[in-house]
């Protein structure tokens, strides 16, 4: 029989954490703006989640030297924190759920695409680090979700089995990412549809509907 303290949590940021979307599509569009590229609400919606290594790439429509997209990155992660600071708010749920975890004896992680200092300055803002026992960012990894290493080098941080970490995602990449690692997600509808998440282990609406009991229950399987 698992207990709390056997098990991880991991959540993803943006879309979990806090509802950064739109503050993310104004940063894009700043910095094409400056740079010489347009980005449509279509292009965003799909690179939404996505590694910077990725995005860039997509948005020129060619292959970059790794040197310009860490310097445009650099830039649109910039862009983004200016736009967001001091007004970042938890999304429905989060600020109850984690001290929830930590008292029932869960250890809990970040597992996300974004960059530390964003992570850093989302957390900070929010009072959430101490919450927290473990980071993986986007200075972390060299492959984006789906793929798991994200999630792998969370649960790795925490000391925890993957098979015993939920994953609490809100994108379809992450939920793929978490079933790749071996993890067991959870999804938020926050970006996307419920049908489209169906593939997670329970999808929910708020985290507000979540528990300590219900996140041991889907690792008890």
């Amino acid at each position: 029989m698992l207990t709390p303290a056997q098990c991880g949590v991991i959540f993803d940021l943006d879309g979990v954490i806090v509802d950064t979307k739109e503050a993310h599509h104004a940063s894009f569009s700043q910095l094409g703006a400056e740079v010489g590229y347009s980005i449509s609400a279509a292009q965003f919606q799909h690179i939404f989640g996505m590694h910077n290594n990725s995005i860039f790439p997509y948005l020129y429509g060619c292959q970059l030297q790794t040197a310009e997209i860490e310097m445009l990155a650099e830039r649109k992660e910039a862009l983004f924190r200016a736009v967001i600071h001091g007004k970042i708010t938890a999304l429905p749920g989060v600020a109850e759920l984690l001290p929830a975890l930590v008292a029932a004896g869960f250890q809990l992680a970040i597992g996300t695409s974004t960059p530390l200092a964003n992570v850093d300055l989302i957390l900070g803002e929010l009072n959430f680090a101490q919450y927290f026992t473990a980071i993986s960012s986007a200075e972390d990894v060299t492959i984006g979700k789906p793929n798991p290493q994200v999630f792998l080098i969370a649960a790795q941080r925490l000391g925890i089995a993957p098979a015993r970490c939920v994953v609490v995602e809100d994108a379809i990449a992450g939920v793929d990412a978490a079933l790749a690692g071996g993890m067991v997600p959870l999804a938020v509808t926050t970006n996307h549809p419920r049908p489209a998440l169906q593939h997670a282990a329970r999808v929910v609406d708020s985290l507000a509907k979540v528990g300590p009991e219900e996140m041991l229950a889907l690792l008890q399987g």
